[in-house]
């Protein structure tokens, strides 16, 4: 579980990501990602029901991609509001899988510090 002080709860704050923030793709996973004024990087995960028409399937997902932002946050860079959107193709990986995706995807969008 993410702490409090990394999660990103407010709509306007997902609004404002998905109006302004810059975004790096991959076939499965995207990242949508913007400064912030908060001293903390804040993390928010969507995932729609077009990946899956089973909660328990987007639930599953949602927990994974959390696991591993809570593994890397040390190493990410501080005060950015991010944003990782699932597409269809997400629910058939595994954990190890997502893992080197949003690695990737991290090192792309240049957020480690």
């Amino acid at each position: 579980m993410l702490a409090k002080e990394n999660r990103l709860v407010k709509e306007q704050d997902f609004k404002r990501l998905a109006k302004f923030g810059r975004a790096v793709f991959s076939p499965s996973l995207s990242l949508k990602f913007i400064r912030n004024t908060v001293p903390a990087s804040r993390f928010g995960i969507i995932v729609s029901a077009k990946v899956s028409k089973k909660a328990t399937v987007r639930n599953q997902l949602k927990r994974r991609l959390r696991e591993v932002i809570r593994l890397n946050l040390p190493q990410l860079k501080k005060g950015f509001d991010v944003m990782v959107l699932t597409r269809a193709g997400a629910k058939d990986f595994s954990y190890l899988q997502l893992k080197e995706i949003l690695a990737a995807l991290f090192k792309k969008a240049n957020l480690y510090a």
